[in-house]
């Protein structure tokens, strides 16, 4: 009895059954393909870059305490705002402000300073004067001035003021119109007197002080008999 090899003979269904292509590779006896390889995935060569972790700086004990008093700070700028030089009050009081004082506390400092006498306008107005009229050979008028802006009071300035010797004033006026004849050589006596008018009007002398002084010092009057 021959074998037969006809699937069906052995009661078994044959394996392509339900499938049409491997019944088809069955009855060609094709060989299946062989699978194509996927390509694999690209090895990441390069690391992220991890962010680096900084070392806490250390803490500053001083820095990070708590904040200065108010009024300590205020009193620490008067006290060097005074230092090697006099203020007014108001200038005192102006630098207060603009660092940002309270104004409760300014008053009550500026009020303390005056009282133990390291403020003093009424000082403060008698040094000024000698100071600017030595230095920039001002008048009593111009010196009112400066003191008005410095935030004297009219009653403290004039009685400062009212110090000056005329005296004084006059000869600081022929100094300043002697000064400036020495550029004037190649200017005639109308011009020159003009230019020194103007100067001295400037550092507030009054006009016949200025006048008397003036036409002594073109003349070549000698200051005895001018």
């Amino acid at each position: 009895m021959s074998t037969s090899s006809d699937p069906w003979a052995a009661g078994e269904p044959p394996e392509w059954l339900g499938d049409v292509s491997v019944g088809v590779d069955a009855w060609t006896r094709r060989a299946a393909p062989a699978e194509t390889p996927r390509p694999a995935k690209a090895t990441r060569t390069r690391r992220q870059a991890r962010p680096t972790l900084l070392a806490a700086e250390p803490v500053d004990e001083v820095t990070s305490g708590p904040e200065a008093d108010p009024e300590s700070v205020a009193r620490k700028i008067l006290l060097d705002q005074l230092t090697g030089q006099a203020r007014s009050r108001k200038e005192l009081a102006d630098k207060l402000a603009k660092k940002l004082v309270p104004e409760e506390i300014a008053t009550r400092l500026l009020d303390r300073f005056e009282e133990v006498g390291l403020i003093d306008d009424a000082a403060f107005a008698r040094l000024w004067i000698d100071s600017r009229q030595a230095g920039k050979g001002l008048a009593r008028r111009a010196l009112a001035q400066e003191l008005r802006r410095k935030g004297i009071a009219d009653e403290v300035a004039r009685e400062a003021l009212d110090a000056v010797d005329p005296s004084d004033e006059e000869a600081a006026a022929r100094v300043l119109v002697q000064r400036k004849l020495r550029t004037m050589s190649r200017l005639d006596d109308v011009t020159k007197t003009r230019r020194l008018l103007g100067m001295l009007a400037r550092k507030g002398y009054p006009s016949g002080l200025a006048m008397t002084v003036i036409r002594s010092e073109v003349a070549g009057v000698p200051e005895s008999d001018a």
